[in-house]
This record gives structure tokens, sequence and C-alpha cells, in this order.
């Protein structure tokens, strides 16, 4: 069967064998070293299988259908039969679909040979061992079982008979897998209505006095299985026999659907949709932004076993006002994009945790930060789109029953990019502003791709609940932007021409196309704000990036969202001067900001702050205390809320304690005083918070979206790999047409050891060989040892190297004289 492949593969043209490397990318990983060679890996299990994954559920049951009508002589079947079964049903499909679905597996090279005489590779049996979920033909299994099989008119009545409980398994096997699995009991019970004084095990499933199963095997139409060398096995198999009289309602393939399933949702209002993909797109940039600043303020320690425990993953979600399970979100989507990563703390060391790592904003938070909102949003989706993470396995319990936490390794998953990809692609197919149910979802996906979706339902379902929480989908329906979004990263993965998956149009300072739709959809930046009367300040919009940095270090944010409000605060003043702002700087900056008067109010809180603001003045004692204002120092020492400091005076204008500065600060400002701290010159410190940030990552947009799938190669570039197993094949006839000699082997019956004149006469041959500018046959051994021989061209000789052409290559290689063990001239 190998060599018939290869004689088939060796017969077609370059442009066809290139197409086969297209479709089926994982043949040239490595690339083979000739074509027998490539068909042994076309034939093998795992790229089978790949292949398999790929097809929809009507090819795979045209597959099948190939398979089921093979002649027991010689293993083939032909075009027409297998239309003649595929259209044995009640509904047959159309015959332009069923031959258009042939083409594919013969495109897959799952199927190869003319029309008249195809052939099935052998592991697709192995991959599949039941085709269409029919079991193996009675004639395998049992002798009387087949015997009842060849008389349909029995085997109908007996399967007539089957009392209701019986036929129920029936049915069930037969709509596959014709296998199943029995309780101990249930073959040694009695039958149905058979009476036995000992009562049957109680776990056979049947009824009280006998077993459905039993009866089955007893009347030939369930056959035990045995399993290795075990013979009381508690499997039994339908035979094929009886699953085709069986289905005889809807065909021997089944129902046979060549489209997709429809979705009975009509389509929403695409701007309905895309406006509510922008607010959520604004809330998730927000949260993330939020969660970063915290763990800025207050980084999160590393678990001994990796990730961020659960008492801090609480303590995010609880101040940021998010549930665990979108917190946790959050976080991974911020770590893949780079933003995040871990410190190293020498020497600080946490006993609770026993790590020397926190989790804190990188340096690249600060370039995303200052980027606009969609910009912010979209490297955040694509860090989404192409991370292996499977957040929603976060919370739950591992294999050793220790609970999986955020970021930690137990939540990595090398497959999650393409579920995400094949969940969104449904969504993408639809037509737009389509939302359909979880379940029609799970519908598409399970006839697109039915080997990849079955049995994770979950997985698909949490695809489906991030991209609602991440703005990727509005209203249940995906959303325009997105659609760009996911044409981008899908044109880019079929171009190929990114061997090593660095997008540089991500890496670019222009927008993309998504940024640029998303930007459309979302309100303006402002650069202003309204100032009401009670000091609450209302930003008619997101602010841009300049406006916020004032907002953040002036006002108390009350409220978020599209219209977000902000109150002036006499601690929120004081927080503005204690980090560098002057009273002018403040009255300056709402004089240039507001759209509407200041508030006389506003003005006054300000100067008054700025007033008491600096008028005492804290140094290093522990901490010393020193104003100008003789008054403000003994009414300082004559205030009883500071009497814990235990003040004394060293000079009229000069108090010191034993506590240090931080402690004196905040005590002075709880009792209602507004200190500035100074050093040793007696210059003002600033309150600049100190920002720390972890070593830059990479983030995973650099990735392949599918970390699983073997890379795509353009056409040129597989045209140059088709050649390479050509001269591959070459060279392997060439080997096989070389002398005895030359493959290491003496001239002699016994072929033993090569004589020891022979390298001299191999020298005087290539000598000779050079002068007639002849072809000649070089036997050598190589760098690992290994005797190879070529068909060479001498062009010279010469300290102690021979240069010549080889034949085959046309390329000049040089040979070390000592490695040559024998030379011929070629005839």
């Amino acid at each position: 069967m190998t060599t018939s492949l290869a004689d088939h593969l060796r017969s077609l043209p370059d442009e066809s064998l290139a197409a086969l490397l297209q479709l089926r990318p994982d043949l040239v990983v490595p690339v083979p070293a000739d074509v027998s060679a490539l068909a042994i890996r076309a034939q093998s299990r795992v790229s089978v299988a790949r292949a398999l994954d790929g097809l929809d559920q009507f090819t795979l049951q045209i597959l099948d259908a190939a398979r089921l009508t093979r002649n027991p002589d010689d293993a083939t079947t032909a075009t027409d039969t297998v239309l003649a079964m595929a259209t044995a049903g009640p509904q047959p499909p159309a015959p332009t679909a069923v031959r258009a679905a042939v083409g594919r597996l013969r495109a897959l090279f799952l199927l190869y040979g003319p029309e008249h005489a195809l052939q099935v590779l052998p592991a697709v049996d192995e991959v599949s061992p039941y085709p269409a979920g029919l079991g193996r033909p009675a004639a395998e299994l049992d002798p009387r079982t087949a015997a009842l099989c060849a008389d349909p008119a029995k085997l109908r009545r007996t399967v007539l008979a089957a009392p209701p409980s019986a036929r129920a398994i029936l049915d069930r096997l037969a709509a596959g897998p014709p296998v199943g699995s029995v309780p101990p009991g249930a073959l040694q019970a009695p039958p149905l209505g058979a009476a036995d004084p000992v009562l049957s095990d109680p776990t056979n499933g049947g009824a009280p006095t006998g077993s459905p199963v039993r009866w089955l095997v007893d009347n030939r139409l369930l056959v035990p299985v045995t399993t290795g060398s075990s013979t009381a096995s508690g499997t039994v198999e339908l035979p094929r026999e009886v699953g085709l009289l069986l289905r005889r309602d809807t065909g021997p393939l089944g129902p046979l659907r060549t489209s997709p399933p429809p979705v009975a949702a009509a389509p929403r209002e695409p701007k309905a949709v895309d406006s509510a993909g922008a607010g959520q797109t604004m809330e998730v940039v927000r949260h993330t932004e939020g969660l970063l600043e915290q763990l800025a303020d207050e980084p999160a320690p590393v678990l001994r076993s990796g990730g961020i425990g659960v008492r801090d993953l609480r303590r995010l979600a609880r101040t940021a006002g998010l549930d665990e399970p979108t917190t946790a979100l959050l976080l991974e989507v911020a770590y893949a994009a780079g933003l995040l990563g871990e410190l190293e703390m020498p020497g600080a060391t946490t006993g609770r945790y026993g790590a020397d790592q926190q989790v804190l904003p990188t340096g690249g938070y600060e370039v995303w930060r200052a980027a606009s909102l969609a910009q912010r949003w979209e490297q955040l989706a694509r860090a989404w789109l192409t991370m292996t993470r499977q957040v929603g396995l976060v919370g739950r319990r591992d294999d050793r029953d220790r609970p999986i936490t955020a970021l930690s390794a137990e939540a990595e998953r090398a497959s999650v990019p393409a579920t995400r990809r094949a969940v969104l692609g449904v969504l993408a197919d639809l037509e737009p502003a389509t939302a359909p149910t979880p379940e029609e979802v799970q519908e598409l996906l399970d006839w697109r791709a039915p080997r990849r979706s079955r049995g994770r339902d979950a997985a698909h379902r949490e695809v489906l609940a991030e991209a609602a929480q991440l703005g990727v989908t509005g209203l249940g329906a995906l959303t325009s932007y997105s659609r760009l979004l996911l044409g981008d990263l899908t044109s880019t993965d079929e171009r190929g021409d990114d061997p090593l998956g660095v997008h540089a149009d991500v890496e670019s300072g222009d927008p993309s196309s998504a940024a640029r739709a998303l930007d459309a959809l979302l309100p303006a930046p402002v650069d202003h704000f309204l100032v009401q009367a009670d000091l609450t300040v209302v930003v008619p919009g997101p602010p841009e990036p300049a406006l916020a940095v004032e907002l953040e270090a002036m006002t108390e944010l009350e409220s978020a969202g599209g219209a977000s409000v902000h109150r002036v605060t006499t601690a929120s003043v004081r927080r503005a001067l204690d980090s560098g702002y002057t009273a002018d700087d403040l009255h300056d900056v709402f004089r240039r900001r507001s759209r509407t008067p200041v508030p006389q109010g506003l003005t006054y809180l300000i100067d008054d702050v700025a007033r008491k603001h600096g008028g005492l003045r804290v140094g290093l004692a522990g901490a010393y205390l020193r104003s100008d204002d003789e008054t403000l120092i003994s009414e300082v020492l004559a205030d009883r809320r500071l009497e814990s400091l235990a003040l004394r005076r060293l000079a009229p204008t000069v108090l010191c304690t034993q506590y240090q500065v931080g402690r004196l600060l905040g005590a002075l400002r709880d009792a209602g005083y507004a200190p500035v701290q100074e050093d040793g010159t007696g210059s003002t410190v600033l309150a600049r918070p100190r920002i720390r940030r972890a070593p830059p990552r990479v983030s995973v947009i650099t990735r392949t979206i599918d970390p699983l799938a073997a890379p795509k190669l353009p056409m040129p570039r597989l045209l140059g790999v088709v050649e390479h197993i050509r001269r591959g094949d070459a060279a392997a006839r060439a080997a096989r047409r070389a002398p005895a000699v030359v493959r290491g082997g003496a001239p002699g019956l016994g072929g033993g050891p090569v004589p020891a004149h022979t390298h001299s006469e191999a020298l005087a041959v290539l000598q000779q060989a050079v002068r007639d500018k002849a072809l000649v046959w070089v036997g050598y051994v190589d760098a690992h040892g290994a005797t190879a021989s070529r068909l060479l061209k001498p062009v010279s000789i010469g300290a102690g190297y021979l240069r010549a052409e080889d034949e085959r290559t046309e390329m000049l290689h040089t040979f070390a004289l000592h490695r040559i063990t024998a030379a011929v001239v070629a005839d």
C-alpha cells in the first residue's frame, strides 16, 4: 500500500503535490527526504487524524460511505458506488454535493487512485474504527449471529420481537457508536420473562427478573466482545447488518446534511450590536486600567506554585467592583498582552507565600495607557485571541485536588486559541448582527468539525461568555470591528509569509482597520469638563490622556462610564499640592479645562488648603516639626490629639518626636493640619508616588494564532519543498543504481571488507576521470561515519581534497581524500 501511494505521488505534477502540502501542512514538518518518506508520513495515524479533524460532518459521512462500499477482494471502491450509498436514504443529497465531497477527500489523499478504483488510507480505519457508527460485519464477530443475519426475514422478525427495553438499547447502539459497556451481572442474569431462583445483579439495569442485554445476546442481536486476554468482558457490539436494518428509515449513513444547520434567531439591528459592544470595550479598558493601578500600588506576591493567590484575587475583585471570574479574565489578558509581569524581590520573601516575586505592571503599561481607547482594547483583544490560557479553569481543582489560581501554569491549554477561532468563526460566517443561542453555536460547530467539537461544549460556552465580557460580541452577535479584527488575523495566518509569527502590522504605529472602526463608534475623547456648584466635575466623555492625569491628581472618582463624575475635596487638593502643583497651577487648570464658570467655593477651597499647606515642616529627628509661625507651633504642642507623638519643643519654632516622619505626617493630617515634608536642605519633598514596574515582557500577540497548527507556507516555498523532495527521490534512486563496491561492499561473493589497495586504486580512477572529464561513482564515509555514494564529475585533486560537481544537483562539492573508499567509472 505504501509503495502504491508513493508511486501515485510520484506521478503527480509539482503543482498538485504542492497543493497536497498546502492542504496538509504537517507533512512538511520536517521536510521529507523523498517521495517514499512523504507517502509514509501521509499514511501515518497522527497526520490522518489531523486531516480528519478539519472535515465537516457531510464529508466525513461520504468518507464512511467509501469505507463501507470497499470491495473485499482488493479493498477498492468507486465514486459511483459511493454516490449510490449516499443517495439511498429518504432525503438524498444532491449528486454534485457528493462528488464535491469525494473531490475534497481525494485532494487530501484520504482517498486516492482513479475514480473507478479508489483506495482509502489504512490509517483512517485505525483513527475511526467504526464507519458511520456501524459495527463490524457479523461474520467477523460470531458465526451464529452471521447465520441469523444471512436470513433477512428472520432477522427482521427477531428485531420486531425485542421487548421495549431491549429495543431502546438497539436504537441507541444503532445511532452509534455500536459498542457499549454493561455491568458485570448483565450477561449472567436470566433473559426477560425467565424465572430464576437466584436474584439477578441489581446493578444490571434490567427488570428484577431479567436483563434486556442478556435477551439481545441470547437472540444474537448483540455479540459480547472480548478485550485482550479477558474472557469475561463487559462490552457488547451491534453487528453491522443489524445496525443497517435499524437505520432503514434514515439511510445507511444516517441523516445527511450538506449545509450547516440554520439559525432560528433573526438578525438584530447592527447599530445596536456595535453600540453595546463599544460600551463594553470602554468598561473593559477602564477595569483593566483600574486593576493594573491597584497592582502598582500594592503588588500581589507570587505563590510558590505560581500565580496569584485566592486572597489577592478576591481583594482585587472587591476593590474593582467585579466578580472573581471577570477579574481573573482581565488579569490573564493583561498578562498575555505584556502589561503585567513578575518583579524579582531578592532577600524579601514573604512567609505566607514563600515567594520572592511580585506581580505588577510592566513598562509597556505606560505605552498602552498613552494610546487611544480603541488601540488599547485592540491590544487586549488580540492577546485574548492568541493566548494559550483557559481562564475558565481558574477556581477549579486540578488532578491533585489543588485550586487552579490566576496566572498559574495549570491554566495553560495549547488548544484554546483554535477553540476561540472556531467559535468566533461560526459567528463571523453568519449574517452580520445575527445572535445565535449557545446551543445553535454548538450545533454549527458539530457540523463544521465534529471530531474537534466533540465533548467541548463547556469550553465553547466559556468562549462566548468571555467574548461578551471583552466587548468582542454585543447582544450575542459579533460586532463589526471584531469582524475586521478576525479578518486581519485570519488573513495574516493564511498568507503564510511570516514563519516566525511576527505580525509587523500590530507593531506599527498606524491604527488597524478594527481600531479605526471602533474609534468611530466610541465617543470622541474630550479635553474639558464641567464644574458644578457642589464641587463635582462632570467629564462628558472619555478624557484624553493629559486630562485623565490631571483629574487623577486633583479629584476623587465617584462614578465611571461614558460620562464620569469626579469630586474636588480637601484631601484631593492637598494631594495635588503634595505632588508639586501650586495654587496658581490648580486655578489655571480649572479655568482652562472647565466649560462652565469656576464656582467661587472651589476657588476658596483651593486657596484655603494652599494657605495651610506647608505651614508645618517635617524632617528627620526621629522626626522634627518646624514652622515660622510660633503660634501654630504652640497650638500643635498643646493639641491633645497629638499627645501620642510625645512632642517636645527644641526652639520657639521647632518641635521633635521619637517617631518616624511617616507617622508624624499621618497624625498631623488626621488632626486637620496640612504639613509638608522637607529634606535636609529645607527643600520640600514632593509626594509623587514611586513607580515600580516589572521587567518588560513580550506580548503573545507576536505568536501565531494557533500554536498547535503547522506553519502555512506560500505556494512558492511549497514548490521549493517539492523540488527538494524530488531531488531526494532522485538521490535515492541513484543510490540504488550505484555499484556494490561503491555502496560499501567488495566485488567478491561474500561482500567482505574492502582490500587495502582499494583506496590507491580509487585515487588512480579519480585522476584518470579528471583528465577524461568522465562521470565517476564515488563511495565515501561522511562526518557521521555512514557510508554514502554519489555520481560525480571530478574537477581537480590537490592538497588532500577532491573537488567535483554533483551530477544530480549540479553543485560543486569538496571531499577529503582519506574519506573516499571506492571509485568506479560510470557506464
